[in-house]
């Protein structure tokens, strides 16, 4: 048995049984795929693929074990590459980072320009991604590190360690009425066009449910994934919005003003979220530190062992 075996075997289960998809993501031929695979099932004396004539619909029970080990032995088989590759020098090499755009764009700046100091020869990578995608890039080892501050569905492979805590503003133009309000109402805000984010973000929902539990329909004039986004069109005068206070930068946003509203709106938890399975260099370690100094390296190894 062959790691190119199980490395073709997890490709095409990634790519939904789709074996001309998987050889393209694996850049060789189809042919090469389906032979390796026939190769696999017989080395293992067991049917590992659900099959209608010559396609494959799915994994048995057997085939579901089989990818779930196999993961585990390709991982093993990357970190001891990384274990190589960091007593061979540990002060180069990468780092990928999967997060959301508020924090891509607000707390982590500050974050990778003392770390791009320390490491100048780590090439880092930020994935700007959703919480369920950044969940999915972390257990298939695609990424060292995500941070979020809502996290998808819950996995047993992924530990969470909860960073800072987050609250929401208003932001409104320059003499809105609502910046008279020392604590505006939801009842006030829904008076005004208001810009939020997409529903499909749990940034969004959580901001449309305040509204909902008091029986107050807001009015809503646009949605939106990003948040200079939505700063932009109030700027415009399209309205106000509901945003995370990290988000408000005074010396930057010129022309915008920010009402504290965590009376309304319940807060947030960033996390930072690691694999139990994959292997960290000292580097990302102490990137981890800089973005929240309570977690120290052992503190972080004594939850990912727990």
């Amino acid at each position: 048995m062959k790691l190119q075996q199980l490395r073709y075997f997890c490709q095409v289960v990634k790519n939904d049984f789709n074996i001309t998809h998987a050889a393209a993501a694996l850049y060789t031929s189809q042919p090469g795929v389906s032979k390796q695979l026939k190769l696999l099932e017989q080395q293992l004396g067991i049917g590992i693929f659900m099959r209608s004539g010559q396609k494959i619909l799915g994994l048995t029970e057997a085939g579901k074990e089989v990818f779930e080990i196999a993961r585990q032995i390709l991982m093993s088989a990357t970190q001891l590459q990384e274990v190589a590759q960091r007593f061979s020098d540990r002060d180069s090499g990468q780092l990928i980072v999967a997060t959301t755009h508020l924090h891509a764009r607000y707390s982590l700046l500050p974050v990778i320009e003392k770390f791009s100091k320390r490491y100048p020869h780590v090439q880092l990578a930020l994935i700007q991604s959703s919480p369920d995608e950044i969940d999915a890039l972390l257990v298939d080892g695609k990424a060292d590190i995500g941070i979020s501050t809502n996290f998808g569905t819950e996995h047993s492979e992924l530990v969470r360690l909860q960073t800072k805590t987050l609250y929401r503003c208003l932001i409104t133009p320059k003499s809105h009425p609502l910046l008279r309000k020392r604590k505006p109402s939801l009842h006030d805000i829904a008076q005004y066009p208001l810009i939020v984010y997409d529903s499909r973000l749990n940034s969004g929902r959580c901001v449309l449910e305040a509204f909902e539990e008091k029986g107050i329909k807001p009015n809503i004039v646009l949605t939106a994934v990003d948040a200079d986004v939505i700063k932009a069109y109030v700027t415009a005068g399209l309205g106000v919005a509901i945003l995370q206070e990290l988000a408000y930068e005074k010396d930057r946003d010129i022309g915008l003003y920010s009402v504290p509203v965590r009376h309304l709106f319940p807060p947030m938890e960033t996390n930072v979220c690691l694999n139990r399975a994959k292997y960290l260099r000292q580097f990302a370690f102490d990137f981890i530190t800089l973005f929240e100094p309570r977690w120290q390296r052992e503190s972080v190894r004594n939850a990912l062992n727990r």
